[in-house]
Parts: structure tokens; C-alpha cells; sequence
């Protein structure tokens, strides 16, 4: 991180009220338990720097959507979690302060296989690639992409190579250089994408024989600071969240080219209200009628029809938090689980059967500083 300047997570933290510290509810707790009927979930908690989390906590959610946590995974600062793509590894970003790391785990014993520098600063995000034979990371810190090999059993080898991103944008205090804030493979698995919050830019890439090759780099509105995006269903359109202008922008997306294309952009959260809202992940509802969006700002989940190339906003629902960092929907579709990093707490709402509009909080798991939901 740059001397002198606040880096992402200190900036951000710096924004907003904090509600009052928690206390983890899986304080104490090394080993999984024995997981109950209903769906496995890990969580990622900030743990370093005054944060009040203690890592990947493992957590059972029954068939009403209720979180236990079963145990604890002694990782530092697991702020992005994947599984490989047949279950058997997880791993996990370290973005801490220092450089940057990534781990792997064996999520049936909750054991830390290893972790290995990924020659980048700040990692924020990370995507196993389909093969599982590499695992990639956006290194928000140095603005860069890295490729780390995967071995026969699951561990992590050498970084076989990093694409290194260049320029900035109009904002001094976000955008003085290049931010890669998330990579991932587009629904064709041919693709890389990687979301640049500092020169506001997706750059689309092929990953071939550890190395990556630069297809496109796709120009996004100036000082609007792209964070995350996220592909409709259909695999021809996608949606970025962007964090500095607080919106997010529908794009065109044909695999069979690699060809991206930016269109309508729409605020947030149209009630207005501070700009720097900060949107955080955009969801799409499996039917893809509906995408949803985290705002850690409004501390709301902002629900928006989808239509051919546009979106239209349609309400706004509390997230029962403060400073949603990540939105996550359960394997059933039935809720959406929102990581409100500030409030200690991970929320879950209830999405209407009919509608699919979030009902409302319908319930709280008290967790230090997370920053994610994976479901297994």
C-alpha cells in the first residue's frame, strides 16, 4: 500500500458511523462440527488492524435460512473466498496490509494446506479457474492480476505470471493508479474478466498455459470506479457495480468474441442521498428477472426489473446492517445474506416467491468484520 495515503479498506472504514463491536459467534471454536441437515457456508472476516473477526468461520444454514457456525478456520484477512470446482479446496485472498497472500484449505478437516505470496499487494478477489489447475487474483493494491498454479492434490504452487495494469483516473484520492478489484471467468469459461476500480476499465484476458494474454480493455464512464461485475444468467449480459459514482452500468457480452460493451448506467439507489453511496455486489435473481445490489452507504439492498439492455428501479430494502460489503444468494434462491462489515453482523432476507422482492430482515448471525458468504 502507498506511505502516507489511506489504502481501500482504511479509507472505507474511515466513512460512516460503526455500530457498536460484536462478538463472533464462533469464539472458541477450531473444528467443524458434524453439519447438520441444510447447505454448508463459509464466511470470510477481516481479523487484522482493530477488525473482530477470527477468519473463515463455517456455518450450517437450515431449511428456514438460519446460520450456525460449526467452526473456525485460522486464516488472516480471508476478505474473498472460491471453491475449486469440485468442492474438495477452498481458498481464500489474505489482503491484510503487507503482501499479498492467497491459501488453500481442505474444507472437510479444516485444514490449512498452505499459502504462497501472490507477488501483489492488497489482493481483494479471487476465482478458481474451471480446470481448477490455476486460481487467479485481483490485487487491488498494486493494480494487478496474478496466476497461481494449483498441484494434483489441491495445494498452491508457483505464480506463473502477473499482468501488471497502468493509469488512473479522475478521482486523487481513489483513482491516482490502477485498483483490480475482482477476476473472474465469464459463464463460457474461455474468458477472464478483471474490474479496475483506479482507471475504471474491465479488462478482458485469456488465460493460457499460466500466462495471460490482454484481449480487450473496456473503458467504463470516467471517476465512476467499476468494483464488481456480475453476468445475467443468459451469459450475454452483465452488470458492474460502480463504487466512485454510485451506479451500475448494463453491458452487452458475446463470448464468442470477447467483446464487452458498455451501456445504460442508473443510479444505486435512486432516493438520492449522499453520492458516495459505495455499491458493493450486484446479485442476479436465477430466473434473471431481477438484480439486486448492496449499498453501503444507504445500508439497503436496492432491487431493479431487469429489461433486454436497461434496468428499472423498483424499491429499496434495509439490510438490517451497516456497510454491506458483499450480497450472496442461497443455492435455494429463496434469501439473499448480506456481509455487513461494520455492524459485525451477517443478515438474511427473504425473497417473495412470487415477486422476488427482499421481504425484510428475517434474521441475524453476530460475526466479526465479515466481508463475504460462500456457499458450498
Amino acid at each position: 500500500m502507498a506511505t502516507g495515503k489511506l489504502d481501500r479498506r482504511h479509507f472505507l472504514a474511515a466513512v460512516g458511523s460503526v455500530a457498536g463491536v460484536g462478538i463472533a459467534a464462533s469464539s472458541g471454536l477450531t473444528a467443524p462440527a458434524r453439519a447438520a441437515a441444510g447447505d454448508r457456508a463459509y464466511l470470510g472476516c477481516y481479523s487484522s488492524d482493530g477488525a473482530s473477526g477470527h477468519g473463515i468461520a463455517i456455518a450450517t444454514a437450515d431449511s428456514a435460512g438460519r446460520l450456525t457456525v460449526d467452526g473456525m478456520i485460522d486464516v488472516t484477512d480471508p476478505s474473498f473466498l472460491a471453491l475449486s470446482p469440485d468442492g474438495s479446496r477452498l481458498y481464500a485472498v489474505n489482503e491484510g496490509s503487507g503482501p499479498g497472500m492467497v491459501t488453500a484449505v481442505d474444507p472437510h478437516t479444516a485444514q490449512v494446506l498452505n499459502s504462497v505470496a501472490v507477488r501483489g499487494n492488497g489482493p481483494t478477489h479471487l476465482c478458481v479457474a474451471p480446470d481448477g489447475r490455476a486460481v487467479l487474483t485481483a490485487n487491488y493494491g498494486s493494480g494487478s492480476v496474478s496466476v497461481v498454479s494449483v498441484t494434483e492434490d489441491g495445494r498452491l504452487g508457483a505464480v506463473t505470471d502477473v499482468a501488471r495494469h497502468t493509469g488512473s483516473g479522475p478521482d486523487p484520492e481513489r483513482q491516482e493508479g490502477p485498483h483490480a478489484h475482482q477476476v473472474l471467468f465469464d459463464p463460457s469459461g474461455h474468458w477472464v474478466l478483471v474490474v479496475d476500480l483506479g482507471v475504471d476499465a474491465v479488462y478482458v484476458y485469456q488465460l493460457a498455459d499460466g500466462g495471460l494474454k490482454e484481449h480487450a480493455r473496456v473503458a467504463m464512464a470516467p471517476g465512476s470506479g467499476p468494483r464488481h461485475l456480475r453476468f445475467h444468467p443468459d451469459g450475454q449480459r452483465a452488470y458492474v457495480a460502480n463504487e466512485l459514482n454510485s451506479t451500475v452500468t448494463v453491458c452487452r457480452w458475446r463470448a464468442d468474441t470477447g467483446e464487452l460493451v458498455a451501456g445504460q448506467s442508473v443510479a444505486a439507489d435512486t432516493r438520492g442521498g449522499d453520492p458516495r453511496n459505495y455499491p458493493s455486489e450486484p446479485v442476479v435473481s436465477p430466473d434473471g428477472r431481477l438484480l439486486y445490489l448492496a449499498n453501503r452507504g444507504h445500508d439497503n439492498i436496492a432491487t431493479f426489473a431487469v429489461m433486454s439492455d436497461s434496468l428499472v428501479p423498483l424499491t429499496t430494502t434495509p439490510c438490517g446492517g451497516v456497510f454491506p460489503r458483499d450480497l450472496t444468494l442461497d443455492p435455494s434462491g429463496r434469501r439473499l445474506y448480506a456481509s455487513n462489515q461494520k455492524s459485525n453482523s451477517v443478515t438474511w432476507l427473504g425473497l417473495d416467491p412470487i415477486t422476488g422482492i427482499p421481504q425484510g430482515v428475517a434474521g441475524s448471525l453476530e460475526t466479526g468484520s465479515p466481508t463475504t458468504v460462500l456457499f458450498a
